[in-house]
């Protein structure tokens, strides 16, 4: 079985050496994806919650030109600069990846690239 790289059209382009998600078998990888605005490749920092929402949809159209979608998610990984944020980005995060919520598991990481206060990587399904 060969593993596959997945460069979408409509996706921002990574900011390092890194393919935006790689699929193996009926298995989709995503790479972090942070608040990249993915028409102008912009770092868009701000309010966590806007950050998220751009996160995420650079993570659903990863997802989807791979064949997949947010409600395929089996595994995410939510990366908060601050874990004080995690009540509101909880709150949202319902709204993309239910009913049937995939793993998760959210770390305070720190300081993330780019200054930026969310970073979200996830394993899907594809089919």
């Amino acid at each position: 079985m060969d593993k596959e790289a997945i460069w979408p059209k409509e996706g921002p382009e990574p900011k390092g050496p890194y393919s935006p998600a790689v699929v193996y078998g009926d298995f989709v990888f995503v790479s972090g994806q942070g608040p990249v605005d993915p028409k102008t490749g912009e770092v868009k920092q701000g309010d966590v919650l806007d950050e998220c929402r751009l996160a995420v949809e650079n993570v659903r159209i990863i997802l989807e030109e791979a064949g997949s979608s947010l409600s395929n998610a089996l595994k995410v990984t939510l990366y908060l600069a601050d874990m004080n944020d995690f009540s509101k980005v909880n709150d949202l995060y319902k709204d993309y990846f239910g009913p049937v919520f995939p793993a998760r598991t959210t770390i305070q990481a720190g300081a993330l690239p780019l200054g930026i206060k969310i970073e979200i990587d996830v394993i899907a399904y594809k089919g």
